[in-house]
């Protein structure tokens, strides 16, 4: 009997009530890696710290190797772009807080099976490079586009189907000005490492990362909705197996706080002494500006207003915030939690959905309080 690309995958599944976390999880979150908490201290994160999550593999692309980037389909002038061609165009810098739809997966019960997120998977960079509406409009995107299809060099299996990586935009938001799609070939100042998609990556500020296409090889307009695996299979907000579900979109918003004190290297439970300590941390929306940010200091039961930074401007970037916390002997749990301008919060209980995505539910920090003699 023959084998099949479906023996090499596994189906989507809920864990078992009492089931911990599998060897294939645990050789995900090896592969992919969070933000440590302490680095939210940064307004822009260092790449060796912004989060990473890759469904395949990293493409190995030789720095004397040439790029291509093809744009086609409806269009009346397809292009073929090299990196020097991307550069004559006009370069804008935004700056944009990038969050996995996963984030938060692992804290759900029953837990979809998958990468095991906590709360880590998020960063904030400086990308470089050239609006996609400039590029569109070069090609002359015909008035019958529907979809915008981008497609990366990383390839691999999932749930049977091969792949290249390919996500896909409405037309409207591929050449709108706000937000603004970039094609970046710039991270923070400098070439895109490649874990973060040299030579060339999708920007698309206010998106979870699924949309952020890294690797960029092929821009194709066409004519009807997108139905590729990424699109129509993943990332959707399903409760049942046979639910359509809805798109995963914009990122709801988010307070993370920087664990005060030092930690216990195992349990990760916080150590601070008695008197006032500073709680500070970032908040974000994909949705709407932030404005507000709280902190409880009681397991959520009761919320102080926080003392959000003022607007600098970078609308899809996150803000800091900050909260001086009197400290008093014993167990306690500090949280988090954003408000954005449309009135979206984070909620107490979980949101849950069979992948695990879209899981903004409020930090939960464990700090233990003891004076220095002890």
């Amino acid at each position: 009997m023959g084998h099949r690309l479906g023996d090499a995958s596994t189906p989507a599944r809920l864990a078992d009530p009492d089931e911990g976390i599998g060897q294939d999880e645990l050789a995900l979150a090896a592969r992919n890696h969070g933000l440590p908490l302490e680095a939210l201290r940064y307004d822009i994160t260092p790449p060796g710290l912004h989060y990473v999550l890759t469904h395949y593999d990293i493409p190995y692309v030789p720095q004397d190797e040439p790029w291509t980037l093809t744009i086609g389909g409806l269009v009346d002038r397809p292009l073929r772009l090299d990196l020097a061609d991307l550069r004559s165009f006009p370069q804008v810098t935004t700056r944009v807080t990038l969050e996995c739809a996963g984030n938060g997966r692992a804290l759900l019960t029953p837990r979809p099976v998958s990468q095991p997120w906590l709360v880590e998977a998020v960063g904030t960079a400086d990308w470089t490079g050239v609006p996609l509406r400039l590029l569109l409009a070069e090609t002359g995107l015909a008035s019958d586009a529907v979809d915008v299809v981008f497609t990366g060099a990383d390839h691999g299996v999932e749930r049977g189907v091969e792949q290249d990586y390919r996500r896909a935009l409405p037309v409207d938001v591929a050449t709108g000005a706000e937000p603004e799609v970039l094609v970046a070939y710039a991270m923070n100042g400098a070439p895109l490492p490649p874990q973060h998609g040299s030579p060339l990556r999708l920007v698309v500020p206010g998106w979870y990362g699924m949309a952020h296409v890294k690797w960029l090889r092929e821009i194709t307009a066409i004519d009807t909705p997108f139905t590729g695996f990424q699109q129509a299979v993943a990332y959707r907000l399903r409760q049942h197996p046979g639910d359509e579900g809805d798109p995963v979109t914009r990122i709801a918003p988010r307070a993370l706080l920087v664990p005060p004190g030092f930690p216990d290297f195992m349990s990760r439970t916080r150590i601070v002494r008695p008197g006032p300590v500073t709680i500070e941390g970032r908040a974000w929306s994909g949705q709407a500006p932030v404005t507000r940010a709280e902190v409880s200091t009681d397991a959520g039961r009761t919320w102080h207003p926080a003392d959000l930074t003022p607007d600098d401007g970078h609308r899809w970037a996150w803000r800091r915030w900050h909260f001086t916390w009197t400290a008093t002997p014993g167990e306690h749990v500090l949280s988090a939690r954003a408000t954005d301008t449309e009135g979206h919060t984070q909620p107490l209980e979980a949101p849950w959905n069979r992948g695990g995505f879209a899981n903004n539910l409020v930090q939960r920090v464990p700090v233990l309080c003891v004076s220095a003699e002890e």
